[in-house]
Formats: C-alpha cells, structure tokens, sequence
C-alpha cells in the first residue's frame, strides 16, 4: 500500500470518524430512551398499548435501514404539513438530521425487543417480594426490574451497538460526510478503491472493537458480585 495514499487518506478519514461517533452517539442516546418507553409498553397489560409498540417494532425492523433513511429525507420533505412545521422541517431538511432519527428509531425497535427480554427474565418472586414490601411501581422499577434486566440484556444490546456503528455508513447515501463518505470521494479523487476502503474498514474496525471493550467492562462491573 502506498505510504503517500495513507498519509494523505488516514487525515480524511479522521475527520468522517468524528461524524460517524457524533451520529453514532445521538442516535444511541435517543433510540436507547425510546426504546426503554417501547419496551415498558410491550410488556403492558393494556393491549392498545402493548399493541403499538409490537406494531412499531414489526415495522422497523421488518424493513431495510436503508429504505427508512431515504424515505425520511426525500419522503418527508414532500409532505405539506412537514413543510408548514418550522420544527419538523428543520430536521428533514439536512442530511445529517435526517439520518440520526431514522438511526434513532431503527435502533429503538430492536432495543425495545433486547430490553423487553431482559424484563421478563426478572423473576416474579422478587417482584413480589417488592410490591410487599410496599413498594410503588416506579421504586420497584427503577431499584429491581430496571438493574436486573440491563444486566441480561447488555450482551445483545452491545451488539445492537456495533450495529449502529455500521449503519452511520448508509448516512453516505443522503450527502451524510461520514467515514463513508468521504471514502467514497477519497476513491474518485485518487481511484484507489482498495486501499481507501481498506483504510475506512479498519476505523470501523478499530471503532467495534473500543465499543465492544467498554460493554464488557460495564458487563463486568455490572456482574462483580456474581461467581464467575
């Protein structure tokens, strides 16, 4: 590999990292939260209410990342009462934006399904035991259900993570200056397709492997009363 390509490349290259963790981090953020709502609605007795977020979660990862990204940006800017909203045209009408909310609610469905799962691990006993002790249902959720059920679900979660990583690169599609994206000018400017992707697969690469380290420090500290 050329020395001079990668001094020139790696410096690029940089600068879409920086957005590749800006988006990366807003849309964790706000899918995390949502998805949290999502999953305490699924495991609703109120069956509109469960039934939504099944619902919500059946459609958005039933279709591509991809498709939901271009229908946000070229699709919602069509609409006349997104047009006539300051708020919600300020967020279709710039790439970037565009592309954290359909991240954010992508990532929100499969978290609520991965922290839907850790809720309905927590045994009934201690739930019980709670509500006996006088517990009110938000105590209870926030001192038992809550810590219990992040710790079964990390492992999944850490990988729907790494998921998110990898999707920023579809941000590239929609005019997004991302890792990808400037990948993608790097190779019309110098036409060393192989060299400027294999430099923009090993960020990524170095960017999971950081990730997946910080979640099985957290797993662990999580899990240091447990016997290994």
């Amino acid at each position: 590999m050329d020395i001079e390509l990668i001094r020139e490349a790696v410096p690029i290259l940089l600068k879409g990292l920086r957005v590749t963790a800006t988006l990366t981090v807003l849309s964790v953020l706000i899918g995390f939260n949502l998805g949290l709502v999502l999953a305490i609605m699924r495991v609703s007795s109120n069956r509109f209410v469960s039934g939504f977020a099944k619902y919500y979660s059946m459609v958005f990862r039933g279709t591509p990342l991809l498709v939901q990204i271009f229908l946000f940006y070229y699709g919602l800017g069509q609409l006349s009462f997104v047009k006539n909203s300051e708020a919600l045209w300020w967020i279709v009408s710039d790439g970037a934006r565009c592309a954290v909310m359909a991240l954010a609610l992508n990532t929100a469905a499969y978290t609520s399904e991965i922290l839907r799962g850790g809720l309905m691990s927590v045994p009934a006993g201690l739930v019980e035991a709670a509500q006996a002790c006088g517990m009110s249902r938000a105590l209870r959720f926030r001192r038992i259900e809550f810590p219990l059920a992040i710790r079964q679900a990390l492992p999944a979660y850490g990988n729907e993570l790494v998921l998110v990583v990898k999707g920023t690169s579809l941000a590239s599609t929609i005019t997004v200056l991302e890792v990808t994206g400037y990948a993608k000018r790097l190779m019309s400017q110098t036409y060393a397709v192989l060299e400027v992707f294999a430099i923009a697969g090993a960020l990524y690469l170095v960017t999971n492997l950081v990730l997946i380290t910080l979640v099985r420090l957290l797993e662990r500290h999580l899990t240091r009363h447990q016997a290994r």
